[in-house]
């Protein structure tokens, strides 16, 4: 789930990168406009693995430990 959340999110980043820098909805583009349903969709799709990743922020890290051989 947190791959799929990540990969959504960068969707969504890059989306917004477009839209700011060039002024094109690419998600919109691609899908028929901002309102069409699939559009939407993906936009809420989107927003909720924002909502997923802020979880990433404050879960306990594994760390595993390298032992060197000396």
């Amino acid at each position: 789930m947190d791959s799929f959340a990540l990969v959504l999110v960068i969707i969504g980043a890059l989306n917004w990168g477009s839209i700011g820098v060039f002024g094109v909805d690419l998600i919109g583009m691609i899908f028929g406009g901002q309102n069409a349903a699939i559009s939407r969709i993906i936009y809420t799709l989107v927003g909720l693995c924002g909502l997923w990743t802020i979880t990433l922020l404050f879960r306990e890290r594994e760390r595993t430990v390298v032992k060197d051989k000396m």
